[in-house]
């Protein structure tokens, strides 16, 4: 059976004293009692953004990151000859929180960004109304969709940048927290 054989070779590689990385979720180590896994402690955030954004997109990733976050762009997370649609989907399935970075290109332009965040609202209907999911980020002066308006508190990073990174950090942190561990068997 495939799954036997997969089985045998991550074992193999514990054995021999490699650590497996699951991307965003942590690491299986061998250790002097066995096997453990030791979850990734920084909240995993997926950025939406349009092309023409990427540069204050990568410095906004790099202000996540240096307060503690992880952040993932497809720019940089995406692999030659891999599905980039399943692999940007299970990206938002398994993020702690889904950031959206608003600005007047994002809000007007059809294509990927859009079809991120349709479904980013898909994903947050299954989760617990309480719970926190979609950060809306505003990169510049733009009209907040209605449909997010009316439902999600936005934050803007302007005039201030540091200030607004700061809380957008906190709500990611408050996102992750309220996700339910996940128990391996």
């Amino acid at each position: 059976m495939k799954l036997d054989l997969v089985s045998g070779v991550l074992r193999r590689a514990l054995d021999e004293g490699a650590p497996i990385v699951v991307e965003g979720l942590g690491t299986f180590l061998r250790t002097a009692e066995g096997y453990e896994f030791q979850a990734e402690p920084r909240p995993r955030v997926f950025v939406a953004y349009v092309h023409e954004d990427l540069a204050m997109v990568r410095r906004f990733c790099e202000a996540l990151a240096a307060r503690g976050c992880l952040p993932w762009i497809d720019k940089d997370q995406l692999l030659p000859g891999q599905n980039w649609p399943r692999a940007i989907e299970r990206a938002i399935e398994t993020c702690d929180a889904f950031v959206a970075c608003l600005s007047p290109r994002s809000i007007v332009k059809r294509g990927q960004f859009q079809s991120e965040l349709r479904y980013a609202l898909d994903c947050a209907r299954q989760m617990p109304l309480d719970q926190d999911y979609l950060i809306p980020v505003r990169l510049e002066k733009c009209t907040v969709p209605r449909q997010i308006a009316a439902r999600v508190q936005y934050i803007d990073l302007f005039p201030d940048w540091d200030r607004g990174v700061k809380r957008i950090a906190r709500a990611v942190r408050r996102c992750a927290q309220a996700r339910p561990l996940i128990e391996l068997v």
